[in-house]
């Protein structure tokens, strides 16, 4: 059984599962107010909860909402976040300010990991997780996410890190940082849009079951880190390297031209790379959700038998 922290406020289906020991699978939020334009995010998000239903889990989708953290969104909750232009995108050091303030917050995979550990929810579905910025050792920007990987035990289910990353120097931070990086079926490391990134996977894994032993292993030894489990975007939906990688060259230095960084950069960067191919990278990107969710609901499930 599993309590939940009193300040989150639960619907009953997530709840009771949490309560019976039932499989529960984390969203976040910022992908619905952030990640994607009106109406694909709403729909995005509402297909993604019934495919985890599908699966045997019960999806449980975080935000803040007037001031209150939530896990588990009904439609309305979810029509907000896809078309206010009040929510903010809030990491983990935004969530003490808006909780206080009484706002709204969509949550990063930051604060989707810290809300979803305080629920007792072990597994947490994305798209991609963030990491250390191209151009890092002028701007030293490097995200939340990652820091909160090495002192949060939550299972992450992403397509990898973000292409318009460092790939390579988020893999060395998280060895540094202590956390497992598992990449699902492949020994390539995935680049989101792209199943193959050029660097190898760290470490491999091949059934659900498998991740939810090292799971298990993991935060039985009283290790506190979390797990990043890569799992690539399938191969009829990818975005091959070679052609995304001139898109992505090209996003970011408009970006630098228009002086554009911080919590701002990667909404500016999916966003344009979404013009730039013309829709074909937002049906890459509700693609991958869609198979991590499938992925997420099988671990979820391996996971509340054996725990």
């Amino acid at each position: 059984m599993t309590t939940p922290h009193p300040r989150l406020t639960l619907t009953e289906e997530v709840a009771e599962a949490l309560r019976d020991g039932r499989p529960v699978v984390a969203l976040e939020s910022t992908i619905i107010s952030h990640g994607m334009p009106y109406p694909q995010n709403v729909e995005m998000a509402t297909e993604v909860e019934e495919i985890i239903r599908a699966e045997g889990a019960v999806p449980a989708t975080i935000a803040v909402l007037h001031g209150t953290p939530r896990a588990g969104l009904d439609r309305a909750a979810l029509e907000l976040l896809a078309t206010s232009p009040d929510v903010g995108k809030v990491s983990v050091r935004d969530l003490a300010h808006v909780i206080a303030r009484g706002g709204h917050g969509a949550t990063t995979v930051a604060s989707t990991m810290r809300l979803a550990a305080l629920a007792g929810i072990r597994v947490f579905v994305t798209g991609g997780i963030g990491g250390v910025h191209r151009g890092a050792e002028h701007s030293f920007d490097i995200s939340a996410d990652l820091t909160e990987l090495a002192t949060t035990p939550v299972a992450v289910i992403s397509a990898g890190v973000k292409s318009i990353l460092d790939i390579g120097l988020t893999l060395e931070k998280l060895e540094t940082l202590g956390v497992p990086v598992l990449t699902y079926g492949t020994d390539d490391f995935p680049a989101f849009y792209s199943r193959v990134s050029g660097f190898r996977s760290p470490l491999r894994v091949d059934s659900p079951e498998e991740i939810a032993a090292t799971m298990r292993a993991q935060w039985e030894l009283g290790m506190t880190a979390g797990l990043s489990i890569a799992n690539p975007v399938p191969e009829a939906e990818e975005i091959p390297a070679e052609r995304i990688d001139g898109i992505i060259e090209q996003a970011l230095a408009e970006m630098a031209e228009a002086g554009i960084g911080g919590k701002d950069a990667t909404p500016y960067l999916l966003g344009r790379i979404v013009e730039l191919t013309k829709g074909e990278s937002l049906r890459t990107n509700i693609a991958l959700v869609k198979n991590n969710a499938r992925l997420g609901a099988r671990i979820a499930i391996h996971h509340a038998r054996t725990h």
